[in-house]
């Protein structure tokens, strides 16, 4: 992550001392170091768009665990690709020190072989990887790297068209509904696609009357690709009438007996934006020229931050960048100093963040008391794990940097300290600029306990309904959060109760859940010790409550929302579900909205897909 814009106003002269080709010699091999980094890239997004482009055969064979691996797999090809391009650019021009003036060359005929590049955000993003891996921090500056996007992403959008577009006026709404469901060649039937489609135009009608009056000047545009991810291939559009617009969501579901059924229809900003969140997976989608696709996808969620619209399409690396820029934007607006985040201190991560910005600063403290017994690198492989999983709409993702550079006179002298205190290895103060070697960065949300302490009756019990609601959908995909406590889990922007605290977190099935025995004498119930042994992953469900919730009336509701958590059989019961190949059903919308069902193969319906 470079420095914000003017922080490092001068750069040290170069390191090399070698003869400084000119003229033809420098742009030759200006041209050359630029294509070997464009071939580099070119060869990251071929394997990404292939491994993406199966997805619609895996949707198909209703193949879930390839679902799974190939959503794991594709995470990992754009750190391999850097990697392969940096070891080619060793080996070819024996690259050992940064030559300024070069480089600068190399990034000007670079930025040219992108003038007419569908995807040139993307490939600008890959060069700053590179170019980062191979030299110092003190470069990293606008000269060298794309500090500052020079794409023109509204004439991508303009140039090319990545939705189709249908008119209901002249055969009507249900055959126009009939139309776009044929549209995307499946190689499996649809169990009825008249009922669909009936259904379809029929909630459009009943949640949408302005729209559906206005059926002779209604346009319906809808994203080329299907958007695929887990059980479910979402098709995304809109609809247009005069300077209105719609945004709709339609899930399409595998029966697992050789059909497809859509499930319900998506049509408010909030169902969007819970399809698109940022505590969900990514989704496998054809995006030939991605900054299209997300403008289209802004024009469904304008208030959507931009890098979480590149995340949700899989682009995490462009994600960062933008980010990144977004951040410096706000730097550059904002004048609030940093702090630390209002919650219980965690004894593995130092917490803070910036009160004007949607966003938490996490570094991993440089030692952690008892009981935790964990490492860094222990920590760091568990947020890891984390990306790589499906978090089914309760899991935090992060953003993950390197030697994060950040205005040191935003910096209050007691936050100061408390780096200095807690992760001295990771800090390092440069002139004007305090450095952070490896930071993760979330979305912030107001910690459950928190919440719980100013809530009513009400929304206390529907909080701790919808805590138990996300243990067990963590529970349907082989997730075990490790600490319950409720300072682990926040509540955000969209009411749900979302865990972000990863340090503990294992797999369901790796855990031993049991009962606590009867004592055999009346010292062993007196005791302030365990009178039985404890293994490393042994886990009591009756415990939960008593140290979850130290209130005796917030306890009782706890235990009457979801007795069955507390049961250390329904754990066991959960476990054998997932080593008998029983995933969940987690969709990202109610089940009480779902089109009827008959009583055959899956369905969205099911108690844990109420996200």
């Amino acid at each position: 992550m470079a420095t914000a814009r003017g922080q490092l106003a001068t750069c040290p002269e170069p390191e090399d001392t070698t003869e400084i080709p000119s003229g033809s010699d420098l742009h030759l091999r200006a041209s050359q170091l630029a294509r070997a980094i464009l071939t580099g890239f070119e060869r990251h997004y071929s394997f990404f768009a292939e491994i993406t482009s199966d997805a619609r055969q895996r949707f198909e064979r209703a193949d879930w665990e390839a679902v799974r691996e190939a959503s794991a797999q594709r995470i990992s090809f754009y750190d391999a690709r850097v990697s392969e391009t940096i070891a080619k650019l060793h080996s070819t021009f024996e690259i050992k020190c940064l030559d300024e003036r070069l480089w600068q060359e190399v990034k000007r005929v670079y930025t040219e072989m992108l003038r007419h590049h569908s995807r040139p955000e993307l490939a600008e993003t890959f060069f700053n990887s590179v170019f980062c891996q191979l030299f110092e921090r003190k470069y990293y500056h606008n000269d060298n790297i794309f500090v500052t996007s020079t794409v023109k992403r509204d004439e991508l959008a303009t140039r090319y068209q990545v939705c189709m577009s249908f008119h209901p006026r002249a055969a009507g709404l249900e055959h126009c509904i009939w139309e776009i469901l044929s549209a995307f060649y499946f190689n499996i039937p649809y169990e009825d696609i008249e009922r669909d489609a009936r259904r379809i135009a029929d909630a459009f009608r009943e949640r949408e009357p302005r729209a559906a009056a206005a059926m002779e000047d209604l346009r319906i545009d809808v994203l080329e690709s299907p958007f695929y991810r887990n059980k479910a291939a979402y098709l995304i559009g809109r609809v247009i009438w005069g300077d209105e617009l719609q945004p709709f969501v339609i899930p399409l579901i595998n029966n697992a007996q050789g059909g497809i059924y859509a499930d319900t229809l998506l049509t408010t900003r909030e169902q969007m934006e819970a399809v698109f969140n940022f505590a969900r997976a990514y989704f496998m989608a054809k995006t030939p020229v991605p900054a299209a696709t997300v403008a289209f996808l802004q024009s469904l969620m304008p208030d959507k931050p931009l890098a979480e619209l590149y995340m949700s399409i899989g682009f995490q690396k462009q994600a960062k960048n933008e980010f990144y820029r977004d951040f410096l934007d706000h730097l550059a607006k904002s004048e609030d100093p940093f702090r630390l985040a209002e919650g219980t201190p965690g004894m593995v991560m130092l917490v803070f963040t910036l009160p004007s910005y949607g966003y938490v600063f996490k570094v991993i403290r440089d030692h952690f008391p008892p009981p935790k017994d964990v490492t860094r690198e222990q920590v760091k492989q568990r947020y890891q794990q984390v990306k790589l999983h499906d978090r089914v709409g309760r899991m935090a993702d992060t953003l993950e940097f390197s030697d994060v550079a950040f205005p040191l006179d935003r910096f209050p002298a007691d936050l100061i300290t408390e780096l200095q205190a807690e992760v001295p290895s990771l800090l390092e103060i440069d002139g004007d600029v305090l450095v952070l070697k490896h930071v993760y960065i979330e979305r912030r949300m107001l910690p459950l306990n928190l919440f719980l302490d100013v809530a009513d009756e009400d929304e206390k019990r529907m909080a701790l309904k919808d805590w138990g609601l996300a243990i067990k959908q963590l529970m349907a995909v082989n997730i075990f959060p490790g600490d319950l406590l409720f300072k682990n889990f926040g509540v955000n922007c969209l009411g749900k109760v979302v865990f972000y605290d990863y340090d503990e977190i294992a797999y369901l099935t790796d855990c031993k859940f049991r009962r606590i025995p009867q004592p055999k004498t009346p010292e062993d119930e007196m005791s302030a010790e365990p009178w039985f042994s404890v293994g490393p992953y042994d886990i009591f469900p009756e415990e939960f409550p008593s140290f979850l919730c130290p209130d005796p009336e917030t306890r009782e509701m706890l235990i009457d929302t979801h007795p069955d958590l507390f049961d250390y059989r329904y754990w066991r019961a959960r476990q054998k579900d997932i080593r008998n190949g029983i995933h969940g059903d987690v969709f990202p919308y109610s089940s009480r909205i779902c089109f009827p069902r008959p009583n055959k193969g899956p369905t969205a319906g099911n108690p844990i897909a109420q996200a």
